[in-house]
């Protein structure tokens, strides 16, 4: 194993902090100077950033704690969350939300990127805080990094480039192929609700259902044990189910008090209503548990099959008529007003039960050939933290 020199950050790099002037004052906005956050770090697939969204006058820049930083700078969110990385390829100045490191003549920025990279976690662990955790200047300074000679850095991050480069593609590749597969099977579920479109008379959504309500409206005590409560983070799109590990708990009389068509049971579906409207969930097995006013429930007549209302509610046909009539620009909102007149086809249960028997198979395919290619990304994930840990252990 090479053996190098290792130093803290603030020995081999600059540390600038970031700021944020008055948004209320327009002089000091739509200037010429770069301005980076970590929301628009995040949405970057290149480590590298010539521009930005938003740009502060010289005006602005005079009037906060943000400072430009020169090219080939390393640019780190350190707050919400931690970790984003990028390199700026000219001059930048940063939010709050992050602070760049200015490499020293012994560091070159690529080199000190891929490092960063390696150790994210670590970074990650290093914040403190409750509302927002954070990574101070003080402790990014303290944190140690292995400065090879500038020819071995140099031969690392070319390594890496090469091949992160090749993992990049099989990224694209396996993303691709998930995508492909849900696009096929929406194409599947909008021919098969077409052909009930076709077949059937077209009613409105709340002749299908005995009940269609939402969510208690008051806010709700919390309890170290109880019923779980969800919320719409916890209604998984990809999936259609709910994920009960980040839940918080009610009192079991708190739901005992809520009325019958409040208490999800067996057959039923919700349906997101607010925000991120329009994602059923069919409720499989009976298990208490409530839910906020932001979701829907539709509790289903007995002479319509759960399975079908779920996937006719998934159909393109009814969110277009959602995304139609929701309102609001924040949170666009179906009420339940509109979820109740949505239009659907009626077709005798037989028929229900076939067109969800088909759809069913056509689920579990795409589920089988989605989780095939998440598997493929995590061991692209797991090889690129293993080619990483060899690069700066000096294995490469």
């Amino acid at each position: 194993m090479t053996k190098w020199e290792v130093r803290p950050l603030g020995e081999v790099c600059r540390v600038v902090n970031g700021g944020t002037p008055k948004t209320s004052v327009l002089e000091y906005w739509g200037g010429e100077h770069r301005w980076i956050t970590p929301a628009e770090m995040g949405k970057r697939s290149s480590p590298y950033v010539a521009d930005t969204s938003r740009k502060l006058t010289s005006l602005g820049l005079s009037n906060c704690s943000a400072s430009l930083s020169p090219a080939n700078s390393v640019i780190l969110s350190t707050r919400a969350p931690i970790g984003h990385l990028v390199i700026n390829t000219e001059p930048m100045a940063t939010n709050q939300g992050c602070r760049t490191l200015v490499p020293g003549s012994g560091i070159h920025e690529k080199y000190l990127y891929f490092y960063l990279d390696s150790i994210r976690d670590v970074l990650d662990a290093l914040g403190t805080g409750a509302t927002f955790r954070e990574l101070s200047a003080g402790v990014l300074k303290s944190v140690t990094i292995p400065v090879p000679s500038l020819p071995e850095q140099q031969n690392i991050f070319e390594i890496l480039e090469e091949v992160f480069e090749a993992i990049a593609t099989a990224r694209e590749n396996a993303e691709k192929s998930i995508r492909n597969a849900r696009a096929l099977f929406k194409r599947d579920l909008r021919s098969i609700v077409a052909e009930a479109w076709e077949a059937g008379e077209l009613v409105t959504l709340s002749s299908l259902a005995t009940d269609i309500t939402d969510g208690d409206h008051m806010p709700p005590p919390k309890a170290p044990t109880g019923v779980p409560f969800i919320t719409i983070r916890n209604v998984m799109k990809d999936t259609g189910k709910i994920d009960f590990s980040e839940t918080f708990m009610v009192p079991s009389e708190y739901f005992e008090d809520l009325k019958d068509n409040k208490k999800p049971r067996k057959g039923d579906v919700l349906y997101t209503v607010t925000g991120s409207f329009g994602i059923p969930v069919l409720v499989e097995r009976d298990v208490e548990f409530c839910f906020q006013r932001h979701i829907a429930l539709v509790r289903p007549k007995p002479e319509t099959d759960s399975a079908w209302l779920y996937y006719l509610l998934m159909s393109p046909q009814v969110f277009d008529q959602a995304d139609e009539r929701a309102t609001g620009t924040a949170q666009r909102t179906v009420s339940l007003g509109v979820l109740r007149s949505l239009v659907v086809p009626a077709i005798p249960l037989p028929q229900q039960r076939a067109a969800a028997a088909r759809l069913e198979i056509l689920t579990q395919e795409t589920q089988r050939l989605a989780a095939i290619y998440q598997r493929k990304l995590a061991a692209l994930d797991e090889l690129k933290k293993s080619l990483l840990h060899q690069a700066f252990s000096g294995q490469l």
